[in-house]
């Protein structure tokens, strides 16, 4: 156990390594899903990983947590290395003070192997508003900088899917309908036939998957309950659009993977697919659908951002943050 300086009779700081433990405490928060052991267990990192537990020695319960990949030459971190966001998940009720000095502790343990630079790719203030207004003000006290600033973008699920559509999409949802397309959900045994779709559709785009079908299929299998394979069939039972969608949180649906054919952009599958998902999570008493960012390796797509507004999407910061240790 690593001391929690100022509240070393209140808290201590547990530190793990290892591909994905388990907290030895209950945990005082249910964690995103890209911080649970089974998610963690899939995500790729060149060197070790540390896992910091803060527990709080009163409630006997953890009180935050922060999982931080090391580079393979050990000089630089990132929490996390590849998945949507990481950073620390946290107690509702954690102080501003508290949540400083764990912070502190994690930094001191990775100046001491030597890591000279640690990145937080911090999830949308749209998932948990307090939260992240709290790690945003200690972060940036502790001396972090923000490189990278994005527009998320989400469409709630307490309104109808049609009441935020543009009128230009509302139309094309209409001429969907018309068309015989529906929205259906698929079983994973077609995840190799969807895999070849998803990358044909992104190679006529000029961009790439950013996993292997190996990795997908092992998320399917490790995550049965959390992961969807959706499309969009046209009359012929032709797809039409594909998505692979991932229940982020209890509350929480992300569109992560939407593909469509540049051959069905005069019917726009796309907006009968976000209906779909809509209506899924709205089903399943889901507060939100992530519609994700619209940023690229060279920058912000803005024609992608625009169809994001088009559907209704609302905007919200999606931070990450830099310090040099």
């Amino acid at each position: 156990m690593l001391p929690l300086p100022a509240f070393e009779a209140r808290y201590g700081v547990r530190l793990l390594t290892g591909p994905a433990p388990a907290a030895v405490l209950p945990l005082a928060y249910a964690p995103s899903l890209y911080l649970t052991p089974a998610h963690l267990a899939l995500q790729y990192g060149p060197g070790e990983r540390l896992h910091f537990f803060l527990e709080e020695a009163e409630s006997g319960r953890t009180v935050a947590q922060l999982t931080v990949f090391l580079s393979a030459d050990a000089t630089t971190a990132r929490s996390p290395w590849q998945a949507p966001f990481g950073g620390v998940q946290m107690a509702p009720e954690l102080s501003k003070a508290v949540l400083t000095e764990f912070l502190r502790v994690a930094e001191a343990e990775l100046r001491g192997r030597g890591i000279r630079r640690f990145t937080v790719r911090a999830p949308a203030f749209v998932y948990e508003p307090a939260a992240s207004a709290r790690l945003t003000e200690v972060l940036t006290r502790l001396g972090y900088q923000v490189p990278l600033a994005e527009l998320n973008n989400h469409l709630p699920l307490d309104q109808e899917y049609t009441a935020r559509l543009h009128p230009s999409e509302r139309r094309r949802l209409l001429k969907c309908e018309r068309h015989g397309l529906r929205f259906e959900q698929e079983p994973p045994l077609l995840l190799p036939l969807a895999y070849e779709f998803l990358r044909r559709c992104r190679e006529e785009k000029g961009q790439e998957l950013s996993m292997t079908l190996e990795q997908l299929q092992l998320l399917f299998r490790a995550l049965p309950r959390q992961v969807f394979l959706f499309s969009v069939r046209d009359a012929a039972g032709e797809w039409a659009a594909l998505t692979i969608a991932i229940q982020v949180r209890a509350d929480v649906l992300y569109n992560f993977y939407p593909a469509s054919p540049l051959a069905y952009n005069s019917l726009s599958p796309v907006v009968l697919l976000n209906a779909g998902l809509h209506a899924f999570g709205r089903a399943s008493g889901m507060r939100l659908l992530d519609l994700g960012t619209s940023t690229l390796p060279e920058g912000l797509n803005h024609s992608l951002l625009r169809f994001k507004r088009h559907l209704g999407g609302v905007p919200s910061l999606k931070l990450t943050f830099e310090k040099a240790l």
